[in-house]
C-alpha cells in the first residue's frame, strides 16, 4: 500500500494528530445460531436467543466508540448490526465479500452426518482444506481473494477510523491468517469462538504495520 498524503490541518493535541494515523477494527463473529452444528455458510439461520445475549456481551464489554459497523449480508450478522445501529446510532454498511464461505454440498449438513456418508473426505477436509475443499465447495483461494479485497477496501475507506465487522468464523480465520502470514492449509488451526472479538490496529506510520492484539477474546 502507497503512503498517503494528508492536508495540511491543525490538532488541538498530539492524541488528535495520532488518531488519523491508526485505523482500529474489531472483528467480532456472529453468536449462535439455529443448527450452529451444521456447515451453515451460505444457508442464513438466524441467530438463537443465546446468540443475540452473547453479541450484546461482547459488544457491551468493550471500551471502543466504534464510528462505523460493516456487516456479512447473511441474518447472524446483519440482524445485530442494525439493532446497534438502532441503539447507538452507528451507521452500518453491508459487504458481500464477507459472508461466510459455501460449503457446497455440505451446506446446511453437520459433521455427525458427514461420518456416515463421506468421512474420507470429512478427514481430508480438516487435516488440510486446501487441497481438500467440500464438493462443490468454494475453494479457499477464491475465499481468499473476495475476503482480502474487502479487508483492504474497509482500511482504506476507514482509514483514521473505529470500525467494527460484524462478521463468520472462515472470514476471521482467513483475516487473522492473512496478518500472521500462515499458510492457508493451517488455517483451520485458528480457532474463532461465537460472539469472540479480536482487535487489529493498522499503523500508517510505519508502512501501514497491521498487529493483532495478543490480549483479543478467543
Amino acid at each position: 500500500m502507497k503512503w498517503r498524503l494528508f492536508p495540511k490541518r491543525r490538532f488541538r493535541n498530539k492524541a488528535s494528530f495520532l488518531s488519523i494515523l491508526t485505523t482500529s477494527i474489531d472483528l467480532l463473529r456472529h453468536g449462535v445460531t439455529e443448527n450452529s452444528q451444521r456447515y451453515c455458510g451460505s444457508t442464513n439461520y438466524p441467530l438463537t436467543a443465546l446468540g443475540w445475549t452473547q453479541m450484546w456481551h461482547a459488544v457491551n464489554s468493550q471500551s471502543t466508540q466504534w464510528q462505523h459497523i460493516v456487516t456479512s449480508p447473511l441474518a447472524r450478522c446483519a440482524d445485530f448490526a442494525h439493532a446497534i445501529e438502532e441503539h447507538y446510532s452507528i451507521p452500518v454498511t453491508q459487504d458481500d465479500r464477507i459472508r461466510e464461505i459455501h460449503f457446497g454440498d455440505w451446506e446446511d449438513r453437520s459433521s455427525a452426518e458427514l461420518m456416515h456418508t463421506d468421512v474420507c473426505a470429512l478427514s481430508r477436509f480438516w487435516q488440510n482444506p486446501f487441497d481438500y475443499p467440500p464438493p462443490n465447495g468454494e475453494h479457499l483461494l477464491d475465499f481468499e481473494a473476495r475476503v482480502l479485497s474487502a479487508w483492504e477496501d474497509i482500511q482504506q475507506k476507514f482509514h483514521g477510523k473505529k470500525v467494527l465487522l460484524i462478521t463468520h468464523g472462515g472470514v476471521i480465520r482467513m483475516i487473522v491468517c492473512h496478518i500472521l502470514q500462515h499458510p492457508l492449509k493451517r488455517v483451520l488451526d485458528i480457532d474463532v469462538r461465537h460472539a469472540s472479538i479480536r482487535h487489529v490496529e493498522i499503523d500508517h506510520t510505519k508502512a501501514c504495520h497491521v498487529r493483532l492484539d495478543p490480549n483479543s477474546s478467543l
